[in-house]
């Protein structure tokens, strides 16, 4: 059998001798010989009867096109751009969506799906009037002044354009500044509040994006020059949440280029604390512009450490999510099964109230969930299973013990051998690939040739000779914005599709073996950065917060630097406590509790 034809002429035969009973399923026996054999032709012999068509075609056999005459031209692949996602969707919790919604009704009802808004607590006592007394005000504390009438959002809008203006010079965090829009929203909520048309905590409550989320009319740069003329026609999810609350939009602000770093088109932008280091990235502009004091929340992103690493090397309080909690809608993709959005706030009952804004399904993430969310200011930390890694900060675990934790000497975390990486750089390879097309046709690099070398040094075609562009020299860096240093939206593309599937496997082993791991624990604490990694690939949420103020190590230096290592000033120095899976208000009611005892998060920047 060499040709399709004898494929289905056995197939013919054996379908012959079935004994067809056509009362049974309502089909004549010719009706199911016929379907039958397309079914085989269509499922089975697919390729090898597209293969025999052509054949017959080329032979100007029945029901083919002459053989001399013109075929029709391929259609061509719809273009893709940076958003569209994949059919295949993350999900981080073992068992699926399914078994994670039936345990949870078992346990706690559909009433605890209820959206349950922040209640802020009252303001009591003298009302600051000095301007810098306000900007630092947590932002529970600006909604209580702003609900009670005792400040409008007009007048905090304006000290913080004011603080931008004065500051963003030195610090380089805003990217676009938005203060007409700011203005014009400040006074529309004042009006509705004074109609008695409160919104909400957030209402009236001025904050900044991080410049990768789509705005209407508004630049979305990511950090490229290449984008800086970007303009979308929609708004992003969260900015429609934060705006249907009331929140006030001050201005868009930095991202490290396309989601790396604290460097983009504009500079670097730099650490109130410490302004001789930059604030660490990607979602540098909220965490720089958050420690200043010139916005009273931001939103930032996480795929591998951005809301983490910046939230640490500014002081202030942060909270990851668990993966899938806050729709990514809007925002420029890095990865689809990485990214997530969440508060960078100077306190951790400020995360908890953004959050129970942005956090819930929508329709345009696949990848969202609604999960239940209940702040409690007044939680019992004996009351929870907390795991202290012996690389955990002492002078957080020791104040916790102190307000009656429990702990629970934990061990290493579980790894998988032979993930690599999980998948990201395929992931950007692929949201980008737009990009890469563009560009590469712009500096005229030969995609198709890229790979067919080993690659040495930095550069993504390293001594690739055939591959490089004309006028580049062996060895010399990628002209191709970003990926000079940091080449995944060009290494991805090497990658074979079986190793992603395999390496997606591997991921999913990891994910039930923290299943494990975390079924006797609420919460662990365990050294800052420690588990960012792994966490990227399971979804578990974490929340940053200040714990003591001293002179920070953030490196430089050495016996074989080419510089002396900074001389830095003391500022707050912010450990990591990491939930279990959508434990997230768990983690922040625990970090609320570590701030109630302590003041490390409301010390300000000498600025």
């Amino acid at each position: 059998m060499n040709t399709p034809l004898d494929f289905l002429e056995q197939a013919e035969a054996e379908l012959a001798a079935v004994d067809h009973d056509a009362s049974a399923t309502g089909v004549d026996r010719r009706q199911f010989m016929f379907y039958s054999l397309v079914a085989a032709a269509a499922s089975t012999f697919g390729a090898q009867a597209a293969g025999a068509q052509g054949a017959v075609a080329r032979a100007g056999g029945a029901g083919g096109q002459p053989s001399g005459a013109a075929q029709p031209p391929p259609v061509p692949a719809v273009p893709l751009g940076n958003g569209e996602a994949p059919a295949l969707q993350f999900m981080p919790y073992p068992g699926g969506t399914g078994a994670l919604m039936e345990k949870v009704l078992r346990e706690k009802g559909a009433a605890a799906f209820a959206r349950t808004p922040h209640a802020v607590e009252k303001w009591s006592g003298v009302v600051p009037t000095n301007p810098d007394d306000l900007a630092f005000l947590p932002a529970h504390r600006i909604s209580a002044l702003i609900k009670a009438r005792k400040i409008t959002s007009r007048q905090i809008t304006d000290i913080y354009l004011a603080r931008i203006e004065q500051l963003n010079p030195t610090l380089n965090f805003v990217v676009t500044l938005l203060a007409s829009q700011a203005r014009a929203e400040a006074d529309a909520a004042d009006a509705e509040i004074a109609a008695g048309k409160y919104r909400g905590p957030l209402h009236g409550v001025p904050y900044g994006i991080k410049d990768l989320f789509a705005v209407k009319g508004v630049p979305s740069t990511w950090g490229s020059a290449d984008f800086k003329d970007q303009i979308p026609d929609y708004d992003a999810e969260v900015v429609v949440r934060l705006r249907d609350a009331g929140a006030v939009l001050l201005a868009k602000l930095a991202t490290g280029l396309f989601a790396q770093n604290d460097w983009w088109y504009g500079g670097r932008t730099n650490n109130p604390w410490n302004t001789n280091i930059g604030s660490s990235g990607s979602s540098t502009g909220p965490g720089s512009a958050t420690a200043a004091g010139c916005v009273a929340f931001s939103i930032g992103t996480e795929t591998q450490g951005s809301i983490v690493s910046p939230a640490i090397r500014n002081g202030i309080s942060a909270l990851r999510p668990t993966f899938g909690r806050v729709s990514r809608h809007g925002g420029m993709v890095l990865s689809w099964s990485m990214d997530r959005v969440g508060p960078m706030c100077r306190t951790a009952e400020d995360c908890a109230l953004v959050f129970s804004v942005l956090h819930g399904v929508d329709e345009k993430d696949a990848s969202t969930v609604t999960m239940p969310f209940q702040f409690d200011r007044k939680l019992e930390l004996a009351s929870l299973r907390i795991g202290v890694d012996a690389a955990a900060p002492k002078e957080l675990v020791d104040t916790l013990r102190e307000l009656g934790m429990n702990p629970k000497t934990i061990g290493a975390r579980p790894t998988v051998a032979g993930m690599q990486g999980g998948g990201l750089n395929v992931e950007s390879a692929a949201a980008f690939d737009f990009y890469v097309q563009r560009k590469a046709k712009e500096i005229g690099l030969d995609l198709t040739k890229l790979f067919d070398a080993p690659r040495t040094g930095n550069a993504p075609f390293g001594n690739n000779v055939a591959a490089l562009p004309k006028g580049v020299e062996p060895g010399a860096t990628n002209p191709m914005a970003a990926a000079d240093w940091n080449p995944r939206m060009l290494s991805g593309r090497a990658a074979r599709g079986f190793e992603v599937v395999q390496n997606q496997r591997r991921r999913m082993l990891l994910v039930a073996k923290w299943g494990e791991f975390m079924k006797d624990l609420d919460l662990f604490i365990a050294g800052p950065n420690a588990d960012v990694g792994p966490n990227a690939q399971t979804g578990h949420p974490c929340a940053v917060l200040p714990y003591k103020f001293d002179v920070p190590q953030f490196g430089g230096g050495g016996a074989n630097a080419a510089a002396p290592a900074p001389v830095y000033r003391a500022q707050p120095i912010c450990g990591v406590i990491t939930g279990n899976l959508y434990h997230d208000d768990l983690i922040l009611s625990v970090a609320h509790q570590f701030q109630k005892a302590t003041d490390i998060h409301t010390k300000r920047p000498a600025l």
